[in-house]
């Protein structure tokens, strides 16, 4: 298979390239801009592999998509590229319409002129997967679970810009006849997270002492997902997934914000004992404008129809997440000290955050 990746230098994205390159041996071209959450070192293990490709591009550059389709001729598109982080999205959301938006529209429409110039044969073979969120369903209530039923409700600039390129996909399948499948997963944790989400900024804040800010009163619950588990899960979508059909991925482990904070507490306290339990560094802050009460996914789909499963629980997870952040200072802590040192975000929205397309697609 010869995968074409988008966003891949980012937390998702380079567990997928590895996954392709190191254990599916897939020829991978990693298309990437390179923004602040991007980072080259997460993909040092495939840098110098023959079947690996790296091209620094927006996808919001017709020009360049179109290049990288007809130079590297893909079997199958994972399109995971996007502004990501909800805080960021309410601060300021013009990238986000720009990127997740606007760039997916442009990776389509790059993506439909590949396909409609091919060969039967490899028309009938190519496959377009369109990376999700389960954000894009709004807020649960108690003891329900998100299934690819369940209607639209997004309620950040984030979710709703991922729910607007999850339905232009959606369009270029029925419009166009492409072969498209959206995924919808939950929320993702492991190695080499950039951080500004909830896992590694508490890992990281807990590990030196300081404050572990946790919004509102901490009983906000999400479904949390192994990336590793998750990747597994893509390739699988892409390799046996029916064309035209969405597939909802998570770990079955919903659990309280508070309850994932004590927990990484407890774990780098066994690990690496300090002054004192750092349970004591919880502090409550503001919650965040417009937070969803709860997520859960129903995985039940894909467990069904593509036979996988989410092999590590939440606390073999964790203890191997905290784990990789003890051995890999190396890689955190230039992030820490010189791209984001865990200031609050989200809280007031930047005045002028004016929508600017690029010249490419105006």
């Amino acid at each position: 298979m010869r995968a074409l990746v988008t966003g891949g230098a980012g937390f998702i994205g380079s567990a997928l390239v590895r996954y392709l390159v190191l254990e599916r041996g897939w020829e991978v071209l990693n298309v990437d801009k390179l923004t602040y959450a991007a980072n080259p070192s997460s993909l040092a293990t495939v840098t110098e592999k023959r079947n690996y490709r790296f091209m620094q591009a927006d996808i919001c550059d017709a020009s360049a998509m179109d290049q990288a389709f007809s130079t590297f001729q893909p079997d199958a598109v994972f399109h995971l590229a996007a502004e990501s982080h909800v805080d960021r999205s309410i601060a300021s959301a013009a990238d986000f319409v720009t990127t997740n938006v606007v760039g997916t529209y442009v990776l389509l429409e790059a993506a439909r002129k590949y396909w409609d110039g091919q060969r039967p044969d490899a028309m009938a073979r190519f496959r377009f997967l369109h990376v999700s969120t389960d954000e894009v369903y709004g807020s649960l209530d108690d003891g329900k679970f998100f299934t690819e039923e369940t209607p639209y409700e997004p309620r950040s600039p984030y979710s709703a810009t991922k729910a607007s390129a999850d339905h232009l996909a959606s369009a270029w399948r029925e419009t166009y006849g492409m072969p498209i499948l959206i995924s919808n997963c939950s929320n993702n944790y492991g190695p080499y997270h950039f951080p500004e989400k909830l896992i590694p900024l508490i890992l990281l804040n807990a590990l030196e002492f300081k404050s572990l800010p946790v919004y509102g009163d901490g009983r906000n619950v999400r479904d949390w997902l192994y990336v590793d588990d998750h990747v597994r899960a893509l390739a699988q979508i892409v390799e046996f997934g029916h064309v035209g059909e969405t597939y909802n991925i998570g770990g079955r482990a919903p659990m309280q914000n508070i309850d994932v904070v004590t927990r990484i507490c407890d774990v780098l306290d066994t690990l690496r004992p300090g002054p004192m339990p750092r349970r004591g560094l919880i502090t409550f802050v503001p919650d965040r404008p417009g937070h969803d009460r709860r997520y859960a996914i129903d995985p039940g789909k894909i467990e069904r129809e593509l036979d996988w499963r989410a092999e590590k629980t939440f606390d073999e997870g964790i203890q191997a997440t905290v784990e990789w952040y003890l051995e890999n200072e190396w890689w955190w802590r230039p992030l820490r000290e010189h791209v984001y040192p865990g200031a609050r975000l989200g809280l007031l929205p930047i005045k002028n955050d004016r929508l600017a397309l690029p010249e490419s697609v105006q």
